[in-house]
């Protein structure tokens, strides 16, 4: 792989001896995913159809939906796939390697996670940085915990860069209420296509998520969280 690279691979092995396999290449340090050339695109990829009702882009300057357009490929191959399966699922970075015997849609969900937050898409660019740190297959805590991180490192650059931060994150709901409303849509869009509903419920998994980050910024479970952070609050001359 080149070194400007970022790759993610996924692995499906199925009881029946099928096998799926996903190469997600990133190129650095943007984190901008390269699309696969060749592959025709179905009518439900353009931009048009079933559009999000929060998109800030216009059909009469893009054609196709950024998301759709590099989804194809996944969406196709697990469009035969029911959701109640499982699979040993195994996933290789640059640094590590994942395998575990997961339920299909949680898997799914966290690949289709990638392409979503990786294909320019204005608003799912959000999560972009979350993907430097892929965490296959995280519990709704692990999500979430990695979420408030990422948002809270936007704020200090929108700050060093001379823009308002939003320290005390009120605005954390409505940035994952814009999540939400993306991943409706597009389950709208994948309900035009899609025979089984694996790839459906990966959606609605991830829609999940951006439910329960949006509710856990509430001050009992913000307190819980910062009683592990008691190192740090200590002697205030002494951060």
């Amino acid at each position: 792989m080149e070194e400007r690279t970022l790759w993610i691979r996924y692995r499906f092995d199925f009881s029946d001896g099928d096998s799926k396999e996903f190469l997600v290449e990133l190129e650095k340090p943007g984190l901008q995913m390269r699309r696969k050339s060749g592959m025709p695109l179905p009518e439900w990829t353009k931009l048009g159809h079933h559009q999000c009702v929060n998109c800030p882009l216009s059909t009469s300057t893009h054609l196709y939906c950024p998301i759709a357009v590099n989804l194809v490929g996944v969406i196709v191959s697990f469009s035969d796939v029911i959701s109640h399966g499982e699979a040993d699922v195994e996933v290789v970075t640059e640094s590590r390697r994942y395998s575990a015997r997961v339920n299909v849609t949680h898997a799914v969900s966290s690949l289709i996670g990638i392409f979503m937050a990786t294909s320019g898409c204005p608003i799912m660019d959000r999560l972009k940085p979350m993907v430097l740190t892929h965490l296959p297959f995280p519990t709704t805590e692990e999500s979430v915990y990695r979420s408030i991180s990422t948002y809270l490192m936007a704020q200090y650059f929108r700050f060093k860069n001379g823009y308002s931060a939003d320290w005390n994150m009120e605005k954390f709901g409505a940035f994952f209420e814009d999540i939400n409303l993306v991943n409706q849509s597009f389950v709208r869009r994948l309900t035009s296509f899609v025979e089984k509903d694996v790839s459906l419920n990966a959606v609605v998994l991830l829609n999940c998520f951006a439910t329960a980050a949006k509710r856990v910024i509430t001050r009992e479970r913000l307190d819980e969280v910062e009683q592990m952070f008691g190192a740090y609050l200590g002697d205030p001359e002494n951060p």
